[in-house]
């Protein structure tokens, strides 16, 4: 009997191991976990800290398509008090037409999305809502094709300067600020005081929101996350 007992021991417990789909253990339950479980926690592995001058740089392309937008709304302004008439607008239409035309961007913009399309076709409508108040058909043309032009050519153009100089990119897009802002203190002078005041926490206060938020961000990283591939599936 006891030589019966020494030859069969009792079997011991099988080591946990931490497997991702290896199915219950024997032994122990689907949610176990022992002492080593957060040894692999990491906090803020992937938090990235930010530099003001840097993302204040990023955010002048925001200012620089509100001026745009302000641009046009100026163009359609003075067209309805017929400050602008239907020879000038066309003249604007061929500069535009040209200098967009000479503009080839390799590789941009190949897969346009949905919110490309809603505010190209948001900018139509209103553009059709403004020629709607002008007086001639010629007007109609001018203006639409304005639009038009400015809203399919200035994305595109605005990507091209700054991919072929990022100190092109600031001067033009800062010179652009400045022109804008004289126009618009020419129009009005509480538009001016709302626009800088825009363009101003745009540039300079929103980054700073931002860089003083990362302080306050808080990553936890362990072998609890999903998991993630590391090659591209869509290849």
């Amino acid at each position: 009997m006891d030589n019966s007992i020494a030859e069969n021991p009792s079997p011991t417990r099988p080591k946990w191991r931490k497997v991702a789909y290896g199915g219950m253990q024997p032994g122990f339950d689907d949610n176990h976990t022992d002492e080593s479980f957060l040894e692999g926690m990491v906090m803020n592995a992937n938090v990235v800290k930010r530099d003001m001058l840097k993302v204040m740089q990023d955010s002048v392309s925001i200012s620089q398509y509100l001026c745009i937008v302000a641009l046009v709304g100026l163009v359609w302004t003075y067209t309805l008090r017929s400050t602008l008439d239907e020879t000038s607008l066309l003249y604007l239409d061929l500069t535009l037409l040209g200098s967009g035309s000479t503009v080839r961007a390799p590789g941009a913009l190949k897969n346009p999305n949905l919110t490309s399309f809603i505010s190209l076709n948001a900018s139509v409508v209103a553009s059709v809502f403004i020629a709607s108040r002008l007086p001639s058909r010629l007007h109609v043309f001018a203006i639409m094709l304005f639009s038009l032009q400015v809203f399919l050519f200035a994305p595109l153009v605005t990507y091209c300067i700054k991919k072929y100089s990022f100190h092109l990119h600031l001067c033009f897009s800062f010179s652009l600020m400045a022109v804008t802002l004289a126009f618009v203190y020419t129009l009005h002078q509480l538009l001016f005081v709302l626009l800088l005041g825009l363009l101003v926490f745009v540039t300079v206060v929103c980054p700073y929101w931002l860089i003083r938020m990362q302080e306050y961000k808080f990553e936890i990283n362990g072998p609890w996350d999903e998991a993630k591939l590391c090659f591209d599936i869509t290849d």
